[in-house]
């Protein structure tokens, strides 16, 4: 018997680092984020023998093995690391995903495996991964608030076909930029404080944006996005993506690296469909890859073979 999990990664448009405890246990973050159809998949099989419950049933089996895979770069921003402890945990529980509850409860065990780890970071990966679909998402230190954002399905093609995602081909290590932040914030730097709420103010106007349309509107906040992330910490970008938004921007409404930057993936929104052709040749002549997506509505999924 084998039981398998897939859960997607993330595009973040608004709030990244709003998620995060210093901030959000003191002044509430809101992040604005969408599941997307690159999966972390994993496999949990019985070998004969060994107590395996799945639900109401359980079966004699022998051993178990665990397996994961991901068609994804290493340190892209996208919230794979985060993906993988959604999935692992709902392999663990062996229990049916039935409902967004369960989603949110693993997504919450997820956060809490990483903090025991002493990964720092925030809850907003781990949520988007096993709720799925486009969502404003709110953190106080006593819960999380799942906003969905529901946007007609013609609409959300558009945007679809107006998104490109990059990956730079440079891994960047998210901890290190966390310490540097979090140092900064705890002393009261203003610049930090302030880059902080403007991170958190464009989740809630990136939504309003998604609702009506105003891809303009949207591309302006992700511009915005990428001003407050660089006033947090320098690190959060480097020559090569300074120089590559250069080069692009002329055809977008706007674009931000995903997560916390330095590196990983970038997000772009094109200006039109001829204008996103031109982008992806701009990236490719970068020794850059092209990542081709669509959205994720169905978030964590478990099923038994």
């Amino acid at each position: 018997m084998i039981i398998r999990a897939r859960s997607p990664v993330r595009v973040d448009f608004a709030g990244a680092w709003t998620d995060c405890a210093p901030f959000a246990n003191a002044f509430g973050g809101a992040t604005l984020n969408a599941a997307i159809s690159l999966y972390v998949e994993g496999a949990l099989e019985a070998e004969e023998g060994e107590d395996f419950p799945v639900g109401d049933k359980a079966e004699q089996r022998t051993g178990l093995s665990v397996t994961y895979s991901a068609k994804i770069p290493a340190g892209t921003g996208l919230g794979t690391s985060a993906a993988l402890n959604v999935v692992w945990l709902a392999l663990a529980r062996r229990e049916p995903v039935r409902n967004h509850e369960d989603r949110a409860r693993i997504a919450a065990l997820a956060y809490d495996v990483e903090k025991v780890l002493g990964i720092i970071g925030g809850k907003q990966d781990q949520y988007a991964s096993a709720i799925g679909g486009i969502n404003l998402f709110e953190f106080t230190e006593q819960e999380v608030r799942c906003c969905p954002v529901e946007i007609a399905s013609e609409s959300l093609a558009a945007l679809r076909d107006l998104l490109v995602l990059c990956y730079t081909g440079t891994a960047r290590l998210s901890s290190n930029i966390h310490r540097n932040v979090w140092a900064a914030f705890r002393e009261g730097r203003k610049q930090t404080v302030d880059a902080l709420f403007g991170l958190r103010r464009g989740a809630y106007e990136g939504r309003e944006a998604l609702l009506k349309g105003d891809w303009a509107a949207l591309g302006s906040i992700l511009t915005e996005q990428f001003r407050y992330s660089k006033d947090l910490d320098a690190s959060t970008t480097n020559e090569r993506l300074d120089t590559l938004f250069e080069e692009a921007l002329p055809l977008c409404h706007g674009g931000k690296p995903c997560g916390a930057g330095g590196g990983g993936c970038v997000l772009f929104l094109a200006r039109d469909p001829e204008a996103r052709e031109r982008l992806k040749e701009i990236i490719r002549a970068r020794n850059m890859t092209v990542i081709d997506f669509d959205f994720d509505a169905e978030g964590l999924q478990l099923w038994q073979e």
